[in-house]
């Protein structure tokens, strides 16, 4: 019963239903409370909500049941971040990194932590000048010790970028089925490149000429599918194709909360996520982005698939357009039956538990650790 619940949570997840997410997550835990997938899940959906203290419990929890879930670190972590709690942020990711080595996403959250713990003692930085030896008086001098404080919280200035690092410009634009997120940067070799993608982030480290690194990251407005995007590496540019777990239109690029400004530490040149993406004003040629995901879309439709990917995009299409119940009912059926069932009527499935339904010849076995 617990596992049933764990996976409709997922469903509601998975559809941004994060409120019954978290609901249906607390009841598998209170069915059973030794998972501790379980309480990373629920800590991801009360980051979801925001509410991050009880997300940092869920991932003490966590760690407490499996000290070596890298994921509850990351958990753990992102809830510190988001309280601007930088220095025990960096030190769960840290963790999480020692256990997962292959994580990148963790190494890039370290590395946030520090640029953020650098500006915020850069900002914390007190007043040197002090009551001056020999006398005078005291409270005139901390009456204009206070009036130079507030003039330097008024004219903070932010450092600058490094002048070595150079404006790399990019943009973004979608279709039905994908984002597609565009580095406007020549000649890339393929070992100076490395991009992860996860559901809901995504960086890109190029490794330039100059022995530094350009790197964009970005929390992305919704879940994509990391397994289905794609890394095109051409000549006067870097393209990922980030495949949407939903077929909706993306009013941002990133998570609501952010600017809606595409965001990069020292490197300059981004556009807003809401502005018509164009090629640089000295260009003599612009492209219509709009025309261009047009037409993407279309090949993407007028493309031909055989076999399960055929399949698997009818199942696609059939999800994207379909209401809120069909989708409901796809996502209620397949995490129930174990995959082996894909219904659309909610009307009768909605009420009842759907049964698993192996192919013919096959025996389904419950897997026991």
């Amino acid at each position: 019963m617990a596992a049933d619940l764990f996976g409709q949570a997922n469903a509601e997840f998975v559809a941004e239903n994060y409120q019954r997410a978290l609901e249906l997550y607390t009841l598998a835990i209170n069915g059973d409370s030794t998972k501790d997938e379980y309480y990373v899940n629920r800590s991801h959906a009360n980051i979801k909500l925001e509410k991050y203290k009880d997300a940092v419990v869920d991932a003490d929890q966590a760690i407490k049941l499996n000290p070596k879930n890298a994921k509850a670190y990351l958990r753990k972590g992102t809830a510190l971040f988001a309280q601007k709690n930088f220095k025990s942020a960096k030190e769960e990711f840290v963790k999480g990194a020692e256990i997962d080595e292959s994580d990148t996403s963790l190494k890039t959250l370290i590395r946030k932590c520090e640029a953020e713990m650098e500006l915020q003692s850069k900002d914390d930085l007190p007043s040197q000048k002090g009551p001056s030896v020999g006398g005078g008086d005291m409270k005139e001098q901390t009456s204009s010790n206070s009036v130079m404080d507030a003039k330097q919280e008024t004219t903070k200035v932010v450092p600058p970028a490094e002048e070595s690092v150079p404006k790399i410009r990019h943009d973004w634009y979608q279709t039905q089925s994908q984002v597609i997120v565009a580095v406007m940067q020549k000649n890339v070799k393929k070992e100076d490149l490395s991009v992860n993608i996860e559901p809901t982030s995504l960086c890109i480290t190029i490794k330039l000429s100059s022995g530094r690194d350009y790197q964009l990251n970005l929390d992305l407005a919704h879940e994509v599918v990391p397994d289905q995007s794609q890394i095109k590496l051409l000549t006067t540019k870097i393209e990922v194709k980030l495949k949407k777990v939903e077929g909706i239109q993306w009013s941002s690029l990133e998570s609501k909360g952010e600017p809606s400004n595409i965001k990069q530490i020292g490197v300059s040149g981004a556009s807003g996520a809401d502005a018509k993406p164009k090629y640089p004003t000295s260009s003599h040629h612009t492209t219509d982005w709009d025309k261009l995901a047009q037409n993407i879309a279309k090949e993407e439709k007028d493309e031909k698939l055989e076999g399960d990917a055929a399949l698997n995009q009818l199942f696609q299409q059939i999800y994207a357009d379909g209401s809120d119940e069909v989708k409901k009912a796809m996502m209620k059926s397949f995490y129930e039956s174990g995959g082996t069932v894909l219904s659309t009527n909610w009307n009768e499935i909605g009420s009842q538990k759907v049964e698993v339904k192996p192919p013919d010849g096959m025996e389904f076995k419950k897997w026991e650790s």
